[in-house]
């Protein structure tokens, strides 16, 4: 039975261990930690269970739903049809979509939003037209901003603040002004038009490492994780882990890209673009929501963790949180989730808890897709997974996972036994 061995336990090694491992390859990962997700993990803090920060997915993420089906975790992830949109002062207005085909099945809820005028929705409709239109012709879009496509396509203030913004900073972890608008055409294009499923969100019931638990990797018995052992150095004779040489038929890095020089590999010239995270404990229930975005204010969404008493509340791109201290932002929170979620006036507030990731995504600034990498290393025998890697995705738990799949399949046809695990996209 060949041999691979992967270095990096978040989700891209872990796609490719579970592809390799079902199609008969006998894998062996290392991971520095005591736990399995990278970036997409869950871990104790006191007598709760926290993920790392709030992760979606949506019906688009082909890759990661047949990552889940391979780990049988499908039926741990709920679905949702609606999304919330909350002004200042609690008013809400609902998108979801109704009887009529894509690209028009959210036509009667969007035209019934409350928190944007007739202007706003006329050049909301006209930029859609126009994405569904240069998507696949423009050649530039990868050298603008998203923001500037915008402007230049006459998108009205409060369209781009109030709709544009909220769906696809979140969803890229960057900010319109720093994003390639390819990547936010891409988002936006499958997860909102090619089909009339696409947009809807996927939650785990579960705190997100058990989604990769013990039990899910009994499924593979020829795959085996090794905990705190990192990997140290990355040849063309194989891995040092934990002090220790090893050696197999193939080998797949799947570490973050600024590991890469610290184990011998050279490392692309990305930024990092961050995210915050405030886990925030009531005295009591404060919402029935399951989840909402936020109008007008830092804080972008929040996540509705423990029936109304347990919330999260995310801002991406959160580069204007990074030189504030733990209660600052706890304090910016509070005030933030009191003017849009009425029952939180009057709650207490037990304990709370900020996770910053410094290192959350890679920035998907205009120009950055030329400086990801593909699979392929100067070793023969080498490949590189992760969702900095090119992957066809922005870095998203989609991308994540590609990048996974992609790199087993060039570690499958590198041992003489091609095998084919991506998924096309569904448009």
């Amino acid at each position: 039975m060949p041999t691979v061995l992967i270095a990096g336990g978040g989700l891209a090694g872990l796609a490719a261990a579970a592809a390799l491992g079902e199609a008969g390859f006998d894998v062996e990962l290392f991971e520095a930690r005591p736990f399995l997700g990278g970036r997409a993990a869950s871990y104790p803090i006191g007598n709760e269970t926290i993920d790392n920060c709030q992760h979606v997915l949506l019906r688009c993420c082909v890759n990661l739903l047949d990552f889940y089906r391979r780990l049988g975790a499908l039926q741990q992830i709920r679905f949702y049809r609606e999304f919330y949109f909350i002004e200042p002062g609690g008013r809400v207005s609902e998108l979801r979509r109704g009887r009529l085909p894509a690209p028009l099945h959210f036509a009667g809820s969007f035209a019934a939003m409350k928190c944007l005028d007739a202007r706003d929705k006329i050049s909301i409709t006209r930029g859609i037209m126009a994405l569904r239109r240069e998507r696949a012709s423009r050649a530039d879009l990868d050298s603008i901003s998203m923001l500037d496509w915008l402007r230049e396509k006459g998108q009205t203030p409060r369209a781009i603040e109030r709709f544009w913004r909220q769906v696809l900073v979140s969803a890229i972890n960057e900010d319109l002004e720093r994003m390639a608008a390819r990547h936010g055409f891409q988002v936006f294009w499958l997860g909102f038009l090619a089909r009339a499923d696409s947009y809807e969100m996927g939650l785990s019931e579960v705190p997100l490492s058990e989604l990769y638990s013990a039990t899910a990797w009994q499924r593979f018995p020829n795959v085996r994780i090794r905990f705190r052992c990192p990997v140290e150095k990355i040849d063309a004779e194989g891995f040092v882990a934990a002090g220790e040489r090893r050696t197999a038929d193939c080998y797949i890095s799947a570490l973050p890209f600024e590991r890469l020089e610290a184990v011998g590999l050279p490392a692309p010239a990305l930024e990092h673009s961050p995210i915050t995270g405030v886990h925030l404990w009531f005295d009591r229930s404060v919402t029935d929501l399951p989840y909402a975005t936020f109008l007008d204010r830092t804080i972008q969404w929040m996540f509705n963790k423990g029936g109304g008493r347990y919330l999260e509340l995310v801002v991406s791109a959160s580069r204007g949180l990074s030189a504030l201290g733990r209660q600052e932002i706890i304090d910016l929170a509070l005030s933030d989730l009191r003017q849009f979620i009425p029952g939180a006036a009057g709650a207490a507030l037990v304990k709370a808890h900020v996770v910053k990731e410094q290192r959350a995504t890679y920035s998907a600034a205009p120009g950055t897709e030329a400086l990801r990498p593909g699979p392929k290393t100067a070793f023969p025998r080498l490949f590189v997974a992760g969702d900095w890697t090119r992957s066809g995705w922005p870095a998203t738990m989609e991308g994540a996972v590609r990048s996974g799949y992609i790199a087993a399949e060039h570690a499958a046809a590198a041992l003489g036994r091609p095998a084919r695990f991506v998924l096309q996209d569904i448009a």
